[in-house]
């Protein structure tokens, strides 16, 4: 390696923050109909550099979080794909709220694997992470996560994202009909 570990780990948990940061600011975004166009290429970069750089430790096996790494970067190919190949046209538009809120998903919940193993108050609670408080928090992330990709979502409905079979009235004066 040609940085030492140490200075990798700090690299990548930096990454992980910016991803998690930024995708916040997504989420403020969607909520708000508003186009964050430079902080969304810094989420799916920043992301993507976190899952990549996942695989640059030390490991003799394969591990859960390189399957999350693996499915991340899947995600990410589509979120990209769909935000900039596609450009969010028709069905891609739904296509890129839900990768991309998968994407933070899978970053937040690594976030929160980490924080339960390093945090000593939080290794007190679930030393082996299968105990109901790291459960709980986990179900808590995965619903809300849930909600917000959902046809429920404000993101669908304040972003004018919308399920297919809404109807999507532009904001304005309401023209007069002649009669």
């Amino acid at each position: 390696m040609i940085i030492g570990l140490h200075a990798f780990t700090v690299m990548h948990v930096a990454l992980r923050l910016v991803g998690i940061g930024s995708g916040c600011v997504i989420v403020f975004g969607l909520l708000t109909g508003k186009r964050v166009d430079q902080w969304t290429a810094l989420f799916l970069a920043s992301t993507a550099a976190t899952s990549a750089t996942g695989f640059g430790f030390p490991f003799d096996h394969l591990l859960p979080s390189h399957v999350v790494g693996v499915i991340s970067l899947l995600v990410l190919a589509v979120a990209v794909a769909a935000r900039y190949a596609f450009r969010l046209a028709r069905a891609w538009r739904r296509v890129y709220v839900i990768a991309a809120m998968t994407a933070l998903y899978l970053n937040v919940f690594v976030l929160v694997v980490q924080l339960f193993r390093k945090v000593p108050a939080l290794t007190a609670l679930a030393p082996t992470q299968s105990e109901p408080p790291f459960a709980v928090v986990q179900l808590l992330l995965l619903v809300l996560s849930e909600w917000l990709s959902s046809d429920y979502s404000p993101f669908l409905i304040r972003a004018k994202i919308g399920p297919p079979s809404t109807v999507v009235i532009p904001p304005g004066p309401v023209p007069a009909i002649a009669t």
